[in-house]
């Protein structure tokens, strides 16, 4: 399949719960999800370009550009209930793209959740600078946990993964730097205990942009804690709340 869409949405399901991926990643990280939750919702995740399927597009690092083509390909698709979930650069894409939507009219979504991601007023050392270095690179793949062995016995793939990173970095930066509007659904904002590159506080700073409602969360495990169970167990109970079962009939 190609374009954004890795999936096509299960039409019995009662929610579509759209999944963003994190820098240098892609729709794979949400390859065990449908299983986790269930036939009722629809996981469906997004994978930008530049990476998996879409090796061979060039890759977006301009915020505005990507939420108009999330719009164009997955807007028609959001009138009906939906959530979506964005971890790390993902977080940033999801809020940037529900905002967007909103603003077009659309529907908000049920909840926004984001997880392993600072608030976008926070900001990041790393994208300060004038063009993100490789060795900001690298410092972020270190504290994330994304240098496996795997890569390091393979220069061409630890290579390819540093360009994609830089470019996502790029587009983390030009996403933050747009932000500030609040949003107009509940929010969920969930932080990994054993995360080096994004602390508690700074997650719980998306409360700022939840007027709707805000709830924080906190599960076992790293910055990609993504990868892991509990996640979606709590991201299943908070949507079982705003979109419970309806009653047999």
């Amino acid at each position: 399949m190609g374009g954004y869409l890795a999936v096509r949405p299960q039409s019995a399901a009662r929610l579509r719960l759209f999944c963003f991926h994190h820098a240098g990643g892609g729709a794979l990280s949400f390859a065990r999800w449908q299983n986790r939750f269930g036939p009722d919702i629809s996981v469906i995740p997004v994978r930008l370009p530049g990476r998996e399927t879409r090796l061979r597009e060039e890759r977006v690092v301009d915020g505005e550009q990507l939420s108009r083509e999330l719009e164009a390909e997955l807007g028609p698709l959001l009138d009906r209930p939906y959530a979506f979930y964005g971890h790390s650069l993902g977080a940033l894409v999801a809020y940037s793209f529900a905002l967007h939507h909103h603003r077009a009219g659309g529907r908000p979504p049920e909840v926004l959740a984001v997880g392993a991601c600072s608030a976008p007023h926070l900001g990041m050392p790393v994208l300060e600078g004038a063009d993100v270095s490789e060795e900001g690179v690298l410092s972020v793949m270190r504290a994330s946990g994304g240098i496996s062995s795997q890569l390091l016995d393979r220069p061409q793939w630890l290579r390819l993964t540093m360009t994609i990173m830089r470019d996502d970095l790029l587009l983390a930066r030009s996403l933050r730097a747009a932000a500030g509007d609040p949003l107009p659904c509940p929010v969920l904002a969930v932080s990994g205990q054993d995360d080096l590159l994004v602390s508690p506080g700074a997650v719980h700073a998306w409360s700022r942009y939840a007027p709707e409602g805000f709830r924080t969360g906190s599960v076992p495990g790293d910055h990609l804690f993504v990868r892991d169970a509990d996640l979606a167990g709590l991201l299943r109970d908070v949507l079982d709340e705003r979109v419970p079962l309806e009653p047999a009939v």
